[in-house]
């Protein structure tokens, strides 16, 4: 139903996980920050009985084999390509609010700063 949202580790332990060696994925952790675990990812799937669209961890086994988990709330903060639901954590508040405004006020808007 949805494309799939593949994800990625940012910390040596989520690759220990998978089975690559401590030594290794500390290495590919220092040298890329990020690295995209492959066969790993959230889509969309709907539902015929509740008629509603649920979210769920695919993890691929094997050549035709597949693990389906419902998806927890921590898998999202690390998959590519989703917006952060609390909008990006380096814009301030002032940027938000301006952001917001249907009417372009220029420099008006920043007496509310003073």
């Amino acid at each position: 139903m949805s494309k799939k949202y593949y994800l990625f580790a940012d910390r040596p332990e989520q690759l220990e996980a998978r089975g690559i060696g401590r030594l290794a994925a500390k290495i590919s952790i220092k040298f890329h920050t990020t690295v995209s675990i492959t066969g790993e990812w959230l889509e969309a799937f709907w539902c015929d009985r509740c008629q509603r669209t649920k979210w769920y961890y695919v993890c691929k086994t094997s050549d035709r084999t597949y693990d389906l988990v419902l998806a927890p709330d921590e898998l999202w903060q690390r998959v590519t390509g989703v917006v952060h639901p609390n909008g990006n954590p380096s814009v301030s508040e002032f940027t938000r609010r301006e952001a917001r405004v249907k009417k372009y006020q220029g420099v008006k808007a920043f007496n509310t700063i003073c």
